[in-house]
């Protein structure tokens, strides 16, 4: 016989070894499984860095940090430059307060975090809290870093 041209015992064999492998009726979920927990790496150790990044030196203090709460807290920041940066978006001073009062009427909880480099003035972080107080923020937390020194302890 020619090389490609099969007889009809070869090409029953052929079709009778076809059919009878049945198709595979159960489903693998080991490689699934197997991404699903990369993704999940991925996303534990992509999560911290998300967070809102702008550069504040903190000043340190004694006092407890507050409670979690069950809305994403808002912050602004006061750089040591003074930029104003609300959640990741610089914003104007001009456009703070209009600003302000649009999130202030989205939002059910009028808490709000300052974030202030423990370089910027104390007349500027007083004219911006009062300028979150005209946009309706009425429960402000002042964030800062734990560990510094109490009133009844020198500091060294």
């Amino acid at each position: 016989m020619a090389a490609g041209t099969l007889g009809p015992a070869e090409r029953g064999k052929r079709r009778s070894r076809r059919q009878r492998t049945k198709p595979m009726a159960e489903i693998n979920v080991t490689p699934f499984v197997d991404v699903m927990l990369v993704l999940l790496i991925i996303f534990m150790v992509a999560a911290p860095l998300l967070t809102v990044g702008v550069p504040v030196e903190l000043p340190k203090t004694a006092a407890t940090p507050l409670p979690a709460e069950d809305e994403e807290p808002l912050t602004l920041a006061i750089a040591a430059d003074g930029r104003l940066v609300l959640q990741a978006v610089e914003i104007e001073r001009d456009a703070l307060i209009p600003k302000l009062r649009a999130i202030a009427a989205e939002r059910q909880d009028d808490k709000l975090f300052l974030r202030a480099d423990g370089s910027v003035s104390y007349e500027t972080v007083m004219q911006v809290m009062g300028a979150l107080n005209a946009g309706g923020f009425r429960n402000i937390g002042l964030v800062t870093d734990s560990g510094g020194p109490t009133l009844d302890t020198p500091e060294n």
